[in-house]
């Protein structure tokens, strides 16, 4: 099965949620609105913490089979109607929300709640709040109690273009100012990149609460449910450039996680200019993030470019109480891309930042092989040393910042371009393989340094094999240096070379730390030309 099959899981079956019975019944009724009752984030903590006492109950995938008979494009061409909007006739909000329908992937109903004045009051599902377009649903014809996939959040003053969305399983995305969509977040990962089955919790429920007059912000809470854990969130959205969501969650196991993922993200690299192993498509590059940076706890920052290598990769960057991480789309260029349709360009990047010292683990990063841009093969989160246990409460507060750069950046250079290709001198017969790197870097002291065409040193290390040609000049056309090396093989294995470099002068680092993995092809693949 596709990865993406997984990440589109939808929620919880409505009578599976386990409300305590009076607040279940009350909130049964189909009338569009039940009857309030008390709702804060402490309920909703201790919400999770009853529910993870209890087994886990799989939740029903059963839909009308007019529904679940949606294609790709008639789920496509169901809308929200305008009229219907959540907060859409509330004096001075700045927010509205709008619903997802059930199909296609999305088969798990979710239930949605609105929370004013500390009250909570749920949100029934009507089929005159859709147009159901070219699907051939008929309104009249399906339950009243179907329910919701997910919402999304629009503004006033745009209500054709959303900038947040919650929509299948855990998994929510924001944009920017360039209201461009790329990466998605998620509530959690559990076993990500291990040798079995991944898990997918759920958002079975969502309490949004009304904004008041004038608020730049809107607050979401979410229930989280899994075989493994259940969970309570608490989402502040603040729109701006970068979009920040500030996160509250507490975690609550059912039993022992061997792999936890905390504010994991989910991106998509299929080819670009430094890994053109799927590159049949006429365009240069297709990604939606291009590197994975890191700002570690003791200081130190690392950018580590994707890829999309013939098998499941696997990397951990061991670290104590870090700084921040994230997918980013660094490369900005029209030009690398040329896609006028989805613009990758425009993709945000998103930055993770914890609000407290998340103690000793890992940022862990996964990439899966892709042969097709519509799959998220690339995922990154944060792993703790220690193995969540039943009956633990596990709380963790983080910031997440949607846009086209991330809230800080390295006072030192950045990678600005990696490329690789065949090794040796140009003009001399090659005697045997080896693999050229090329890396760019811009930013810092090196616009100064490369004025006066200063000396710096490109530093680096391999875990195998031979570097030789090792230099670092001035590029000029980036105000910058380029750094190149070759890695000659020491055997015939393909087995993984880690690499790392960074420019030094007079003894001062002078730029963040590039980190790198390369398999070297199989003897018969390394052609000399």
């Amino acid at each position: 099965m596709h990865r993406r099959q997984f990440l589109i899981r939808a929620s919880a079956a409505l009578a599976a949620f386990g409300l305590p019975l009076p607040l279940l019944d009350a909130l049964a009724s189909p009338l569009p609105l039940g009857e309030r009752h008390p709702f804060d984030y402490a309920w909703l903590k201790g919400h999770a913490r009853a529910l993870a006492g209890r087994p886990f109950a799989p939740r029903s995938e059963a839909l009308p089979p007019a529904v679940a008979a949606l294609d790709w494009d008639q789920y496509q061409s169901i809308g929200f109607r305008q009229d219907h909007a959540l907060w859409a006739d509330l004096p001075g909000s700045k927010f509205q929300a709008k619903f997802f329908h059930l199909g296609l992937y999305f088969k798990r109903p979710v239930r949605m709640f609105e929370v004013a004045g500390g009250q909570a009051q749920e949100l029934a599902y009507d089929p005159a709040m859709f147009d159901f377009g070219r699907s051939g649903l008929k309104g009249r014809k399906l339950p009243p109690d179907l329910g919701f996939a997910g919402f999304r959040l629009n503004s006033p003053d745009d209500v054709r273009r959303d900038w947040a969305a919650f929509l299948g399983a855990s998994y929510f995305r924001a944009v920017g100012s360039n209201m461009q969509y790329g990466l998605s977040a998620r509530g959690l990962a559990i076993d990500t990149g291990m040798p079995r089955p991944e898990e997918f919790p759920d958002f079975t429920a969502f309490w949004l609460e009304r904004p008041a007059p004038g608020s730049d912000t809107v607050v979401v809470h979410a229930l989280l449910d899994s075989p493994s854990v259940a969970g309570a969130y608490r989402f502040a959205i603040t729109r701006g450039e970068p979009l920040l969501m500030d996160v509250d969650a507490a975690l609550y196991p059912r039993q022992q996680i061997e792999r936890l993922g905390i504010a994991p993200a989910t991106s998509m690299y299929q080819v670009g200019e430094n890994d053109r192993r799927m590159d049949w498509d006429w365009r240069p590059e297709i990604h939606d993030s291009d590197g994975l940076a890191m700002h570690s706890g003791s200081g130190e920052w690392i950018w580590r470019p994707l890829g999309n290598p013939a098998h499941l990769r696997f990397n951990a960057f061991a670290d104590d109480g870090p700084r921040g991480f994230g997918l980013l789309q660094r490369d900005r260029d029209f030009d690398h891309y040329q896609d006028d349709g989805v613009f990758y360009e425009k993709r945000p990047s998103l930055w993770v930042e914890p609000k407290h010292g998340w103690g000793r683990g890992s940022v862990q990063l996964v990439e899966i092989p892709t042969v097709d841009e519509t799959f998220d093969n690339i995922v990154a989160f944060w792993n703790p040393e220690a193995k969540p246990q039943p009956g633990q409460e596990l709380l963790y507060g983080y910031r997440l910042y949607w846009g086209e750069q991330p809230p800080v950046r390295p006072p030192l250079a950045e990678t600005v371009a990696t490329r690789t290709g065949l090794g040796g001198v140009i003009g001399f017969r090659r005697e045997r393989f080896s693999q050229r790197f090329a890396v760019d870097f811009a930013g810092g002291e090196l616009a100064q340094l490369a004025a006066r065409n200063a000396t710096v040193e490109a530093v680096v290390e391999s875990s195998r094999g031979r570097i030789d040609t090792v230099s670092a000049r001035p590029l000029h056309a980036i105000d910058g240096y380029r750094a190149m090396f070759d890695v000659y093989p020491p055997d015939d294995s393909t087995a993984q070379i880690d690499l790392r470099l960074y420019l030094r002068h007079q003894g001062r680092a002078l730029s963040e730390t590039w980190l790198y993995q390369w398999n070297p092809p199989p003897p018969g693949e390394r052609r000399l030309y």
